[in-house]
């Protein structure tokens, strides 16, 4: 019943997107927005607040929309909220987490001379599961986890699972506050790699379905028996550091990556390619998967292809493609502690590539050995 309700406020919102593409912007307005997004309040006095944050939001949307930018803003589900509101949501994975990428050197590099696709888009093999929506909880890293683990299971045997991030959430031992404190409240790939491996796999989201889409924690409640793993694990790759030939090269002849990136500014993001982000002083906060990367046939910057975990209603049908530079610019995230990395970690981090995204990136390896 939860999922059909869940699949029904997707459709819903996917349909009332169309309204507010077909209409004005200017004769837009909350009440349209309240239908469309099946919004409701507790109080007169919270819908008040809401309505001054969705005016104010709506203007800036409007005023970049008439700027010449190569991406566009549009209205989505969190045009109600504060910045502060949003950027609890985003899992503060903060680039793994400092003392995890200080202790645990690059596995994997992978670099070659062969001239690679102008164009990847890994969905396209059909080793992508449809896009999710982590909701209200911040556990965008137990996505990210499970979405690629989904993939190299599909490459390496060609049946594509959709797994639980439940079991990442709830199942996770997180003793020092890497990325977070665990669950909603954020976390890491990497301890999430080594939980799955503890518990001998992962299981379906199917039998271990997610709870935490209202911002809940839950018990772990894995077993073995009725949440049988199906996906076991072997192992992770993590590339280096803020190296683009490396992320080029292994989205490119691998498959899809766990990355690393500042979405702080991504809530209105509808279409194009982003390139929004603070590149002086990047805040490390969300782990996305990087899927493919292209060139822009009408402004002709090259993109990474990233999807995200906000549902399919929320930039290009659950997407965001952001600017590829030929020659990514570095900054430094001075507050690696606010949920960035563990305790005791550094004080700064530097992360390279818009948005961040060359600073941390990571690759399940399924163990195929059972079959």
């Amino acid at each position: 019943m939860k999922v059909a309700l869940c699949l029904l406020l997707v459709l819903g919102v996917c349909f009332a997107r169309t309204a507010w593409h077909q209409l004005e912007p200017m004769k837009y307005n909350f009440e349209m927005y309240e239908r469309e997004f099946n919004k409701a309040y507790a109080t007169p006095e919270e819908r008040i607040h809401r309505r001054n944050l969705f005016e104010n939001n709506l203007r800036d949307i409007i005023a970049h929309n008439r700027e010449e930018h190569s991406w566009k803003r549009g209205v989505n589900r969190f045009t109600d909220r504060t910045t502060e509101e949003f950027k609890r949501l985003l899992g503060f994975d903060k680039g793994l987490g400092a003392l995890y990428n200080e202790l645990d050197v690059p596995t994997k590099a992978f670099s070659g001379s062969r001239a690679l696709p102008k164009n990847v888009d890994w969905r396209e093999k059909n080793i992508v599961s449809p896009v999710k929506d982590q909701g209200d909880c911040g556990s965008c890293w137990t996505f990210a986890t499970a979405e690629t683990v989904e993939s190299y299971w599909a490459l390496a045997t060609g049946q594509l699972n959709v797994l639980s991030e439940q079991q990442v959430a709830s199942c996770t031992s997180n003793p020092h506050s890497c990325g977070g404190t665990g669950g909603c409240e954020g976390g890491i790939t990497q301890l999430a790699f080594e939980g799955i491996m503890h518990r001998g796999g992962l299981a379906s989201e199917w039998t271990y379905p997610y709870l935490s889409y209202q911002g809940r924690d839950f018990n772990c409640l894995f077993d073995n028996t009725t949440t049988v793993p199906v996906v076991p694990l072997k192992g992770y790759h993590k590339l280096p550091s803020n190296d683009q030939n490396s992320l080029l090269n292994a989205v490119a002849t691998s498959g899809p990556i766990a990355v690393s990136v500042d979405a702080s500014q991504w809530s209105s993001y509808e279409s194009g390619v982003f390139n929004g982000c603070n590149q002086v002083n990047p805040d490390i906060d969300h782990a996305v998967v990087l899927v493919g990367y292209g060139t822009d046939a009408t402004t002709n910057q090259d993109y990474w292809l990233i999807r995200n975990s906000w549902s399919p209603s929320w930039g290009e049908d659950g997407y965001i493609r952001i600017y590829r530079s030929t020659k990514p610019t570095c900054g430094v995230d001075i507050t690696p502690l606010e949920g960035t990395g563990c305790v005791g970690g550094r004080s700064n981090v530097t992360a390279c590539g818009t948005c961040g995204i060359l600073y941390a990136s990571t690759i399940p390896v399924v163990d195929t050995s059972s079959l």
